[in-house]
């Protein structure tokens, strides 16, 4: 059997594939070791996923964010050895699972547009070039955040067209104080800035919202995608809900950058699943 995990920072997607192709899912919680210790994991998963297998497992691929060098690697691994000894145990990033998912064994680009953004070079095998995300203050460009931010600044600022003004009141009905509040003193405000992005998607048809997300894109190529070698040449894949939800104003910034769209996932599983079965 193989176990392939797609871990986030709130729920893990579990997909156990036997010897006969057949593929069964399951969702625990998240799993970002930068936060966790291998004990924990180890009790957690031992309650939530454990009971739930059926079979010896052979092979784990752990795929999560927060996996961003070794040693936090390890924090999972060890946890899935004490689970699974005898298994052949691969612990990855986000980003790499994004790049197995869209562009399989295939040289590209492989791109992140979620909460956050990421992106990478990846030949085929492994990742050759990395531009750094750097998070929601200094980067995340095109990410939900940084699209939350934008219009929560022209809202607060009177730059938001009045048509479209008394329909953010009316989703977001807050003080000027409260935004200041869930932004600068609040835990999460990433999670607060993200949860506007849902409106824009609503009045994506609305000029200013439509240009507000192109902007975003095209600062999300030009300070990360352009600067990987033969950009224009390899196809630009994606993983992520807003690169999903927003696919058509994705797909039209590609085009009139010269750039080769690829493939566009919400989640990266069911390219896994592929991809692992013929590796």
């Amino acid at each position: 059997m193989i176990l392939i995990a797609d871990s986030g920072s709130t729920k893990t997607k579990w997909c156990f594939i036997s010897d006969k192709n057949k593929a069964e899912f399951l969702l625990t919680n998240g799993i970002n070791p930068y936060f966790r210790t291998t004990e924990d994991i180890v009790e957690e998963l031992k309650l939530e996923l454990i009971p739930n297998l059926s079979g010896r497992v052979r092979s784990i691929h752990f795929y999560g964010a927060g996996i961003v060098n070794t040693e936090i690697a390890k924090v999972v691994e060890d946890a899935l050895k004490v689970l699974f000894p005898g298994a052949t145990i691969e612990t990855n990033s986000d980003l790499f699972a994004a790049a197995r998912a869209t562009l399989q064994n295939k040289k590209g680009i492989a791109c992140i547009l979620g909460t956050g953004s990421n992106s990478c070079l990846y030949d085929g095998e492994k990742i050759v070039e990395h531009v750094p995300p750097l998070g929601f203050i200094l980067g995340d460009e095109g990410g939900g955040v940084v699209l939350g931010r934008k219009i929560l600044s022209d809202f607060l600022k009177g730059l938001m067209p009045e048509t479209l003004v008394e329909k953010f009141r009316q989703s977001h009905p807050f003080q000027y104080a409260d935004y200041l509040q869930k932004v600068y003193k609040e835990e999460r405000p990433n999670k607060f800035l993200a949860s506007f992005v849902p409106f824009i998607h609503e009045n994506i048809q609305n000029d200013y919202c439509k240009k507000l997300v192109e902007k975003s894109f095209e600062e999300f190529l030009i300070r990360n995608v352009f600067q990987y070698s033969g950009c224009q040449i390899h196809p630009v894949c994606f993983v992520g809900s807003v690169a999903f939800y927003f696919e058509d104003v994705l797909r039209a910034v590609l085009l009139e950058n010269k750039l080769n769209s690829g493939i566009v996932l919400q989640e990266p599983l069911k390219g896994l699943i592929k991809f692992h079965t013929k590796n």
